[in-house]
């Protein structure tokens, strides 16, 4: 009896193990994916250029007249990866299943990156990069960019600096309002999306 006993046990400890293996993966993996304990969302929002270079292209310029585009800065509410809804002057919240894939400053400063290289054909280089150095640099501010519940809108402001190798100093403000949106993720998205293609083309039009 004690050697039946005895084979018992010993043959279940690989599936007890297997069992807490899984087990713990499970909750790792949950972890994961929670987003501050609610369900994930179907889908990731994000930002996409109406214009964009095909493989194969190619510009050159002088590091003079190359662009130095650093990442905007944004006020807290922007700081995330949800969209934030403005319900009056003094009150904000988020919407609901709205995520994007990256943070919004980090979106933007792609797509106006690609807008200008399509727009005005000139060498857009990353703010950080070694080889931006005597460059044209421009920095900016993206203070709106979310929905107005106020208007059934979605606003993206984005105010523009650009520094030139002479030491002139140039500002201009940005703004693109989409009105008639629904306060959905389906339709703040593409909203959004549009808004953020008009800023980008006023701006490669203010370089040209």
């Amino acid at each position: 009896m004690r050697k039946g006993k005895s084979m018992i046990t010993s043959s279940s400890r690989p599936v007890a193990f297997l069992r807490a293996g899984l087990l713990l993966s499970c909750l790792a993996l949950g972890g994961c994916v929670n987003l501050g304990g609610a369900e994930p969302p179907e889908s990731l929002l994000t930002l996409t250029p109406t214009t964009s270079a095909p493989a194969g292209a190619a510009i050159s310029a002088a590091r003079g007249e190359a662009l130095a585009l650093h990442e905007p800065v944004v006020p807290a509410e922007l700081d995330v990866l949800r969209v934030p809804v403005r319900i009056d002057d003094a009150s904000l919240a988020y919407l609901k299943d709205a995520v994007w894939v990256e943070r919004p400053a980090q979106l933007f400063r792609r797509l106006l990156a690609e807008t200008i290289r399509m727009q005005s054909e000139r060498v857009v280089l990353a703010g950080g990069d070694p080889a931006a150095r005597g460059s044209l640099q421009m920095r900016g501010s993206l203070s709106q960019f979310g929905y107005d519940a106020t208007q059934s809108a979605v606003i993206v402001r984005f105010d523009a600096t650009l520094l030139d190798s002479d030491g002139v100093v140039r500002q201009q403000r940005f703004e693109a309002i989409e009105t008639g949106v629904l306060a959905d993720a389906a339709s703040v998205g593409p909203a959004l999306n549009s808004a953020a293609n008009d800023v980008a083309r006023q701006v490669a039009d203010w370089l040209e």
